[in-house]
């Protein structure tokens, strides 16, 4: 049995807008079988930021995912807020 730290994850990414980004942004989640509890997104100007919130992620993907994140196309910064961690007995 392996227990499982989950924290609480808000990405905060700001990008050059451009069609698609929303879908790219969402890749490094998907490809680890995680899904977003939260997103939202707004221009500013010609940049676009993006927060995707998870409630419960296992910590050892945040920084998988932030490096992901930071890779795309168009990325300038990515930011990270983690809150509380949870024990997850599995």
């Amino acid at each position: 049995m392996c227990d499982s730290n989950l924290v609480s994850v808000r990405f905060s990414v700001l990008a050059e807008s451009s069609p698609g980004l929303l879908p790219r942004l969402l890749q490094p989640l998907a490809k680890r079988d995680l899904t977003a509890d939260a997103m939202t997104a707004r221009r500013e100007g010609d940049d676009m930021r993006v927060e995707l919130v998870l409630d419960a992620m296992p910590e050892e993907m945040v920084h998988l995912v932030a490096g992901n994140l930071g890779q795309v196309m168009g990325v300038m910064e990515v930011r990270v807020v983690a809150g509380s961690a949870l024990q997850l007995a599995a």
